[in-house]
């Protein structure tokens, strides 16, 4: 979608964001000229920079099981980052994750705006309550100007007889880093061991983001690793911020499921690494970007 049509959706999105969750302005978020941990808001050559992660934070709980917000939320501010992506993000789910909408939580606690983008959003369990939803979200520093949950395809975990179709929870969000937009969408694979799901998704990945221009960053859990066949398509547009370390498990990690991924043409990576933790049962991934504006 072009940042024209989403544009002129931005006023009923910020004031009721149904699709999304809330949209949250902490004051100390909105500032007029924000400096970047990794290296201020100037680069070489005139570009930005900008800190991101994506971290699947297995619903609040640690590689111990133990649900633990305030572990999950030390570890997500040490990363210091501008924008994260956030997988396995409770809404009033149920009991593992104390029926909290864990998304607004980690927001106000970190000071940051955020999008919520439900892949299941049920009913509730009480009439009147809240819905009972979990998917991906987005946090940022920078103001979210506007905000989309796209349908890609998958196999639902809550139908017994599950067929592939069009489901939401591919989150896309533009931000504006110093005057400059930037499309930073989060996502979360199929974990089955056949891929014929997963090389549905990465086509409707592309498909959505070839619709935009500029800077495109795509956080999330693929739950595949690097050199997996049906994530190959997705290297022909987009750079791997390899941070040469495994993510999964958290606990003696082996493989590298989680990723930052950034456009060619409009954006360059300085480094990428992944931080040691057992807050989740994945480890983050965090990479220091240099956006392009021409």
């Amino acid at each position: 979608m072009s940042l024209r049509r989403r544009s002129s959706r931005v006023p009923q999105l910020l004031l009721a964001a149904s699709l999304l969750g809330a949209l949250l302005a902490p004051p100390a978020a909105a500032t007029s000229a924000h400096h970047s941990p990794s290296g201020g808001t100037g680069g070489a050559g005139g570009g930005l920079s900008l800190r991101v992660a994506t971290y699947n934070i297995h619903a609040g709980a640690g590689m111990d099981g133990v649900f633990d917000l305030d572990r999950q939320t030390a570890e997500l501010r040490s990363l210091n980052a501008d924008v994260i992506g956030l997988q396995e993000v409770d809404r009033h789910w149920g009991s593992r994750s104390e029926w909290r909408d864990l998304a607004g939580e980690l927001a106000r606690r970190l000071r940051m705006y955020v999008s919520f983008a439900p892949i299941y959003s049920l009913d509730p369990a009480e009439p009147g309550g809240p819905r009972a939803e979990y998917g991906v979200a987005v946090l940022s520093r920078h103001r979210i100007v506007s905000a989309e949950n796209h349908e890609i395809t998958r196999l639902s975990t809550q139908d017994p007889n599950p067929v592939p179709a069009p489901a939401p929870g591919f989150g896309e969000v533009v931000l504006r880093v110093r005057g400059l937009p930037v499309h930073v969408y989060v996502t979360h694979l199929d974990y089955r061991p056949d891929p014929a799901v997963r090389v549905a998704q990465v086509a409707d990945t592309r498909r959505i983001m070839a619709e935009d221009r500029g800077p495109k960053i795509l956080l999330g859990d693929l739950n595949a690793e690097p050199a997996a066949p049906e994530l190959a398509p997705l290297w022909r547009e987009l750079t791997d911020a390899d941070p040469g370390a495994p993510t999964f498990p958290a606990q003696d990690p082996v493989k590298r499921i989680d990723f930052v991924a950034v456009s060619k043409d409009r954006t360059g990576v300085r480094r990428a690494w992944v931080p040691e933790s057992l807050a989740s049962d994945h480890r983050a991934v965090v990479a220091d970007l240099l956006l392009r504006r021409r």
